[in-house]
């Protein structure tokens, strides 16, 4: 399928709309870790709008630079691992922050101002006349969708189970069943 319905101009509140904003707003993993390769700009950094974190990132360059044309070599040396080490830990955080980032900004989307409920909703639905255990007792006796027959009760109320012969003859009948629609007889 073509990417060409992202294209398309969906105004007003409803879920096509919201998608089509939160495809061109969520911030990819590829792009994240394509950007850190240039940490020392702070470019992942401004990629998932932290700018805090992207300004630090470029002082830190800047000083290092200025450090290496100004300073004695171990000076310089010593600074660059130490960058480079909270580079690899920002690396081990990135994934976190991504997800962090996209999960604030679906939610920000989501509960903005002017989404209203679809018209004639009425919130949960919930049957006052209905408690929940019989609705439970119904759907436990169906199968795959299908009703099924009630099992005969004993004098507790429970289900009453078959004996150890009705059970052996059940199954020899339902054998048989299957072999004669296996082997039909001519």
């Amino acid at each position: 399928m073509t990417n060409a319905w992202k294209q398309w101009d969906f105004s007003g509140a409803g879920l096509q709309s919201l998608n089509l904003e939160l495809t061109k707003r969520l911030r990819k993993p590829a792009v994240a870790y394509g950007l850190w390769i240039g940490f020392a700009l702070g470019l992942h950094a401004f990629y998932l709008h932290e700018r805090r974190r992207g300004l630090t990132y470029l002082a830190a360059s800047l000083t290092l630079v200025v450090l290496a044309l100004l300073a004695p070599w171990p000076a310089p040396a010593g600074f660059g691992a130490l960058y480079l080490a909270l580079a690899v830990a920002d690396l081990a955080t990135l994934e976190r922050r991504l997800t962090t980032y996209n999960k604030t900004l679906r939610l920000d989307l989501s509960l903005r101002k002017g989404t209203t409920p679809p018209t004639g909703f009425r919130g949960r639905y919930t049957d006052q006349d209905v408690d929940i255990r019989d609705y439970v007792a119904v759907k436990e006796r169906e199968r795959a969708g299908h009703a099924t027959e009630t099992p005969p009760l004993d004098s507790n109320g429970r289900p009453q189970s078959k004996s150890f012969q009705e059970q052996e003859a059940a199954l020899r009948a339902y054998t048989e069943r299957r072999k004669s629609l296996k082997n039909p007889r001519s």
